[in-house]
């Protein structure tokens, strides 16, 4: 994660459905890596409560996504709800700018933020995206065999299938070339 992200979904919150922090170091690592705080930022609170807590949103999140991306209404209104509850449980954390090693500005926040003040960034992110009609009309699920990540289409024909071209779409590239290879061999 951190520094090396291969697959950008277009927002935090299906980058959160995308990469499931597994432990107390990869979730500060990851809140780092998808911009939730800067790099820098002092997280000396993340624990395994944290990694629970990031994990429900998570699920509740996946529920309702996955209802858009097939059209229709789950019958969970606990997702829902709990996703709002946590959007207005606390603000987000604040940024401010303050003068970098180099001397440039460069966003930091003032204090650790509480695990509540990113949750809640995170769900308003969710809350955002599934109320907002131009990008729940871009959400994609990757075509790829076995990948259920889900992103934002962002393409210029908004024709994108895969996750990631250099991942899934090559997967399915190569597929497709020994398929084509297999059934040339087979013919006299």
């Amino acid at each position: 994660m951190g520094g090396e992200r291969r697959f950008d979904p277009g927002r935090c919150c299906l980058d959160l459905l995308a990469e499931p922090p597994a432990g107390p170091g990869p979730l500060a690592r990851w809140l780092v890596g998808c911009g939730l705080v800067p790099p820098g930022t002092p997280l000396p609170a993340v624990d395994d409560d944290w990694v629970e807590r990031f994990a429900e949103l998570r699920a509740h999140v996946g529920v309702l996504v996955r209802a858009e991306l097939h059209g229709h209404t789950p019958d969970v209104p606990g997702a829902l709800e709990r996703v709002n509850v946590l959007a207005a449980a606390a603000a987000p954390p604040a940024p401010c700018a303050v003068r970098g090693e180099d001397g440039r500005l460069v966003r930091a926040l003032g204090a650790p933020p509480g695990c509540g003040a990113l949750l809640a960034a995170l769900a308003r992110d969710a809350v955002e995206l599934l109320t907002d009609p131009e990008a729940r009309a871009r959400l994609r699920q990757c075509e790829g065999d076995h990948c259920h990540r889900v992103y934002l289409d962002t393409s210029r024909g908004g024709r994108r299938r895969w996750c990631s071209s250099e991942m899934c779409g090559n997967r399915e590239r190569v597929a497709r070339h020994r398929a084509r290879n297999g059934r040339s061999r087979e013919i006299p």
